[in-house]
């Protein structure tokens, strides 16, 4: 792996760490600032938000910089916020932490797509984005197990304190490894903003946002899905997650494999549906130990496969605006963990048990599928006019 690389994925590291490590640590955090899993929940809708809020607008602000300029404030913002996060007294001064923590998340996957597609080999630019999305699954597989099982065991405050200490590592291999690419010249944001009004750059959000929301209902209630349903003791969810965790693992690399022999949308689509029947799956075979701890596995590699070709696809969609693309991109995999969290809890508010949020998520990767066949269906009836035209 290139050492600039390398940089891509410590950043990763980080940030699959402080948004995943969420889901493991919510009766601990609930526990701890006197609230419901429910109102815990809201924590990860609030990191969300700052996505949702930061992904864009960091990079408009920052466009004109050179990208290894930006990713270095990036997780400088990143570090901060997260240490504030570990020293939040209560539960309103944790939830405004955990927004501002969200800020700089999607500007950095933004602006590392582009930068890890510019420095790819032609032909294995999904391979190379996928790489930065390694970060994520890394975390899933040591970061977040370790992270859950420090919460349960010492404090959740030392987690973040954990997340700190990568950001710092990778603001110096950032600093030390990472190419001086030139900054963008003759920038023109009326011309950047054009990219909202395609109709298919829509479609790929609203397909992220409803569909991606799928994997995150399933996921922001797997630690009392295990232990109220499955019958795992709470010291039992750091291993369950190291699962997960190789499943995402396997499942990013072979995504971003998948979109570069195939097309990004055919892959998107075919993995979307793959989620739904996965999710319907974990619903009946919850109660068996054995069969929850298989599905923990296949539903974490196919969510997980989804990433880089929904990245590659909406990078592809904007020619002249990638970097602007791909923060949106991941503004609108958070509105999914929000979307996720939220509808997913509607149900356990309601008095419904634990496995009713994975019948929410199977329902909403259904729905994304349905917004990728759009896509596909509106870039055919493209391509065939233009070859009338001609």
């Amino acid at each position: 792996m290139k050492k600039s690389l390398l940089t891509l994925t410590l950043g990763g590291l980080g940030i699959g760490i402080t948004e995943f490590v969420m889901m493991g640590l919510l009766p601990d955090i609930a526990k701890d600032l006197s609230i419901t899993i429910p109102q815990a929940g809201h924590l990860i809708s609030a990191y969300a938000l700052g996505v949702v809020i930061g992904a864009p607008l960091l990079v408009i602000i920052a466009g004109s910089y050179p990208p290894k300029k930006i990713l270095m404030v990036l997780m400088l913002m990143f570090t901060v916020f997260n240490a504030l996060s570990a020293f939040a007294p209560g539960y309103n001064a944790m939830f405004a932490a955990r927004l501002l923590a969200g800020l700089p998340h999607g500007a950095f996957f933004g602006v590392g797509s582009v930068v890890a597609s510019r420095i790819a080999e032609k032909g294995k630019e999904a391979q190379s984005v996928s790489l930065m999305f390694a970060g994520l699954t890394i975390a899933n597989v040591v970061g977040v197990p370790l992270g859950t099982y420090i919460g349960h065991n010492y404090s959740w405050r030392y987690t973040f304190v954990i997340i700190v200490i990568v950001g710092l590592i990778t603001m110096l291999s950032i600093k030390t490894w990472m190419p001086n690419l030139p900054a963008t010249k003759n920038r023109n944001l009326s011309q950047e903003f054009n990219f909202f009004k395609q109709p298919e750059s829509w479609l790929i959000i609203l397909m992220i946002a409803v569909g991606t929301g799928g994997l995150f209902s399933w996921y922001s209630y797997i630690a009392p899905l295990l232990t109220e349903v499955s019958g795992f003791s709470a010291n039992s969810i750091t291993y369950i997650l190291v699962i997960a965790g190789f499943g995402m693992m396997v499942g990013n690399f072979i995504g971003g494999r998948l979109a570069d022999k195939v097309s990004p949308a055919n892959a998107t689509i075919a993995l979307l549906i793959t989620m739904s029947i996965t999710l319907f799956i974990v619903h009946y075979v919850s109660v068996n130990q054995t069969m929850s701890l298989i599905m923990t596995f296949v539903t974490g590699a196919v969510a997980f496969a989804a990433a880089s070709p929904i990245q590659m696809l909406m990078i592809n969609t904007a020619k002249g605006s990638e970097m602007l693309a791909a923060s949106v991109s991941q503004a609108s995999f958070n509105i999914g963990n929000a979307l996720g969290a939220f509808l997913g809890g509607l149900p356990l508010a309601a008095g419904y048990d634990y496995t009713s949020p994975v019948w929410v998520g199977s329902l909403m990767a259904l729905v994304g599928a349905s917004f990728a066949w759009m896509l596909i269906a509106r870039t055919k009836r493209a391509r065939i006019q233009i070859s009338a035209a001609v």
